[in-house]
């Protein structure tokens, strides 16, 4: 449902859709539609997006904002990322609210996944 000035949708470039469309449907279960052979629409994600084939790539260095997604078992979601094909550019590491990883997926992009503290 969409929600006067709320953020409702966000794109992201990829080098390689297909690579892209693979790695997070393996390590998040997400779903796409495709929309022509350059942009895919990712769907039960937690808010829908999509993904546009260009040669750029983003991370926080680059002044980029950092998507951040959520994992009620850190270690497993940590697991299913690399087994993906991801890479991990911060181990898990605790912050003020809980604990945290960041990754980078096969076009190099950068993301982070957080969870609450173990009880």
């Amino acid at each position: 449902m969409e929600h006067h000035n709320s953020i409702n949708y966000i794109e992201m470039p990829v080098r390689d859709l297909d690579a892209t469309k693979s790695f997070f449907t393996r390590a998040f279960g997400w779903q796409f539609e495709d929309y022509g052979p350059h942009y895919s629409c990712f769907i039960n994600a937690g808010i829908n997006g999509g993904f546009y084939q260009d040669a750029l790539t983003f991370n926080v260095t680059k002044g980029c904002p950092l998507v951040v997604l959520f994992s009620e078992d850190l270690e497993k979601t940590q697991s299913g990322v690399e087994l993906a094909g991801g890479e991990i550019t911060k181990a898990i590491f605790s912050f003020p609210g809980g604990r945290r990883f960041h990754f980078a997926d096969p076009n190099g992009n950068e993301y982070a996944v957080w969870g609450h503290e173990p009880e």
